[in-house]
């Protein structure tokens, strides 16, 4: 029993919805695996469309995904309701990658 809750907990749902641009509300996990499907997505819309992930319900997220939302970010897609250590992971991310280039 214990084994369904811990895939529950792993798992990532990813809702669209199109209202002002198009937002992915994202719930659960987000980890290596996740960022090519999360890519994929991102693939299937229009050039020049308003896009969003709303980062609401994300419980946990590793490097990869972190990566992935930072580069997001430099694509001008917008992180909604960013959980604080989301937002100070990327953050962080994004100093390591400049001290790198120099």
């Amino acid at each position: 029993m214990g084994w369904d809750r811990c895939d529950k907990e792993a798992m990532l749902r990813i809702q669209r919805s199109c209202e002002h641009g198009v937002v992915f509300s994202l719930s659960g996990r987000i980890q290596v695996e996740d960022v090519a499907e999360l890519q994929r997505l991102l693939g299937l819309e229009s050039a020049g469309q308003d896009i969003a992930f709303d980062l609401r319900d994300i419980t946990l997220v590793d490097r990869d995904a972190v990566k992935f939302l930072a580069s997001c970010e430099a694509e001008n897609i917008r992180l909604e309701n960013c959980p604080a250590y989301i937002r100070e992971w990327i953050e962080s991310e994004g100093e390591v990658s400049r001290r790198q280039e120099l």
